[in-house]
C-alpha cells in the first residue's frame, strides 16, 4: 500500500522525467545516445508508476486495457502493446538504415536539413539520424517495459 507523499511524489516527478527525456530525444539526435537515454528515461517514469500504482492502474486507467488474471495478462494485455513498441521500434531503426541504401548511400549515412524562419524556433536543424534514435527509442521503451510487466506479473 502506497501513501499519500508516495502518490503526489509520483504525479510530480514523473512528468518532469518524461520532459526530459523528450528534450535528450531530441537533443540528442546530433549527439550519441539520444533515443537510449530518452527510453531508458521514460522506462523509468512508466516504473515508478508501476511500483506507485500498480499494473492495473497503467492498464485500465492509461491504456484502457481490462486484464483477468496473470495468465491473460501476460497474453493479452499490456505486454502486447510493449511488444508491438519493441516491434515497430526495430523495423524504424533497421529501416532508417536500409532506405539509405536504396538512394546508393551507405547503410546508416546520415544527413540533416535546416529549416529557417519558423516560428517560436526561427532555426530548426533535423538530422536523418533521428529516425534511428526513435527506433531506439521504441526498441528500449518495449523491451524493458515487457521484462518489468512480466516479472512483476510473478
Amino acid at each position: 500500500m502506497t501513501t499519500v507523499v508516495t502518490r503526489t511524489v509520483t504525479r510530480t516527478v514523473v512528468p518532469i522525467i518524461l520532459v526530459t527525456a523528450i528534450a535528450l530525444m531530441l537533443q540528442g539526435h546530433n549527439l550519441p545516445g539520444g533515443g537510449f537515454i530518452a527510453g531508458v528515461l521514460t522506462t523509468t517514469a512508466f516504473a515508478l508508476i508501476y511500483v506507485v500504482y500498480g499494473l492495473d492502474y497503467l492498464e485500465d486507467e492509461l491504456f484502457g486495457n481490462v486484464v483477468r488474471g496473470p495468465i491473460e495478462h501476460l497474453q493479452y494485455g499490456i505486454v502486447e502493446n510493449y511488444r508491438a513498441l519493441f516491434a515497430v521500434g526495430l523495423a524504424l531503426a533497421a529501416g532508417s538504415g536500409l532506405v539509405v541504401m536504396l538512394l546508393g548511400e551507405p547503410f546508416l549515412w546520415q544527413t540533416f536539413e535546416v529549416y529557417h524562419h519558423l516560428p517560436i524556433y526561427g532555426e530548426l536543424h533535423v538530422a536523418s539520424a533521428l529516425a534511428f534514435d526513435t527506433g531506439v527509442y521504441l526498441v528500449v521503451v518495449g523491451a524493458l517495459l515487457t521484462i518489468l510487466s512480466v516479472v512483476g506479473a510473478e
